[in-house]
Order: structure tokens, then sequence, then C-alpha cells
């Protein structure tokens, strides 16, 4: 996880995944952290990538129930490593 540059408090996996969720909004912590245009193209990618290689190639089920299970468990793990592969500099 990364940290603020001025004063080193790290930066929380809520705050930056409420940064996430709420389109990229800047983390402020007395100084004003926006997350870097690369990181917004690895969350997209990491959001995207795994639901069209499930959907396309991987879907061995044939119920409906079970494919919504495994995307909903893809979807969770998303959200849970999202935050580790953001940075955020300095504005």
């Amino acid at each position: 996880m990364q940290k603020c540059e001025n004063c080193n408090m790290p930066f929380s996996w809520g705050k930056i995944t409420k940064s996430i969720g709420w389109l990229y909004k800047p983390i402020n912590c007395g100084t004003k952290h926006k997350i870097t245009f690369l990181s917004r193209c690895r969350v997209v990618a990491l959001g995207t990538l795994p639901f069209f290689v499930f959907t396309y190639f991987l879907t061995p089920f044939n119920t409906y129930n079970v494919n919504i299970g495994i995307a909903l468990l893809i979807a969770i793990f998303i959200i849970l490593i999202a935050p580790y592969v953001v940075k955020y500099r300095r504005e």
C-alpha cells in the first residue's frame, strides 16, 4: 500500500477502495493525492479482462446460477486486490 509523500501516513485499504469506487476521487490527508492514469488503466483491465476470459473461454457450466456465482467471486477478488495495484501522486 502506498503512503503520503509528506506525512508518511499510509493510505488505508478502505480509503483507496472508496477513492476507486467514487470515480477516482482524490485522497486527502492534508495533501491531495490523485490516482495516476496508468493506475486507472490497471483498475479497468483488472475489472474487465477476467470477466471476458471467463465468459468467452471458461464457461464450462451449463447453469446460469453457477456462472453468476463464479462471476461474483471474481468481482470480490478484484475488489480485494485493486487497492494494491493503484498508485497515487501528489497533486
